[in-house]
């Protein structure tokens, strides 16, 4: 279980981004955070991924107390928690599998990065989560020569392979056409069936509604819906 208790980012010298933020995310949820563009919602993103520093508040992931705790925390989050590009940052010139077996700067460590080396256990759980993705015949192809959904199904791999809990996505399905998104967003439903919980911004109210579990919705950095099992209404909508 992640919960958040009143979370405030306010950058320095500068305006409250997120104010008095809460609210719990169980093991195998799927959580849309919907809201206006500058609502604050990749930067809640970037607080969960410890990417931002928080100015207050409490975070516990499974009785972890992440601040209080910061090492063992951090550790935590580390280990637990893969944060997915809106645009992956994949190496170009490595194959698919490469890039799921070496992984990214905070999966994985400076030599392995440097020199693509993995041990050789690796590579038939990595191949068995490609082909769960549906990616089986693209793994020996570059990464350059994938199309954006197959790239972002690389990266949410890799998250896969390298231990992931829990995927923070950033707009997973920024710019693809409706069929190529919705297939993504069948995926991360999948996953979540098997216990990942995804806690992903969705621009597209509809396709949050359709596919999500909970929706929490940012207006001016402030939470003003948290929503489970059901569609938006009209005036919830206006809220946003």
């Amino acid at each position: 279980m992640i919960k958040i208790d009143h979370l405030t980012k306010q950058i320095p010298g500068g305006p409250t981004v997120l104010s008095d933020i809460s609210f719990v995310a169980h093991k195998g949820e799927f959580v849309s955070i919907v809201g206006a563009s500058g609502s604050g919602k990749s930067m809640l993103l970037k607080c969960l991924a410890l990417r931002e520093k928080w100015t207050t508040g409490k975070y516990t992931v499974e009785g972890v107390d992440v601040l209080a705790n910061f090492f063992t925390g951090q550790s935590k989050i580390r280990r637990e928690f893969a944060f997915l590009e809106e645009k992956p940052i994949l190496s170009p010139s490595r194959t698919a599998l490469k890039n799921v077996l070496v992984g990214t700067k905070y999966q994985t460590p400076a030599w392995r990065m440097l020199t693509g080396m993995v041990r050789n256990d690796d590579y038939m759980g990595a191949m068995d989560t490609l082909e769960k993705l549906g990616l089986l015949d693209k793994a020996k192809q570059k990464a350059e020569q994938l199309s954006g959904g197959e790239r972002q199904r690389v990266a949410i791999a890799r998250a896969l392979v390298h231990g992931a809990k829990v995927l923070l996505a950033d707009e997973p399905i920024s710019g693809l056409d409706p069929h190529t998104s919705e297939q993504i967003l069948r995926d991360l439903k999948a996953l979540c069936q098997q216990g990942l919980t995804v806690v992903a911004v969705i621009h597209q109210s509809e396709l949050a509604e359709k596919f999500s579990d909970r929706i929490i919705g940012l207006n001016q950095g402030r939470l003003v819906l948290d929503v489970r099992g059901r569609r938006l209404t009209t005036a919830e909508k206006l809220q946003l």
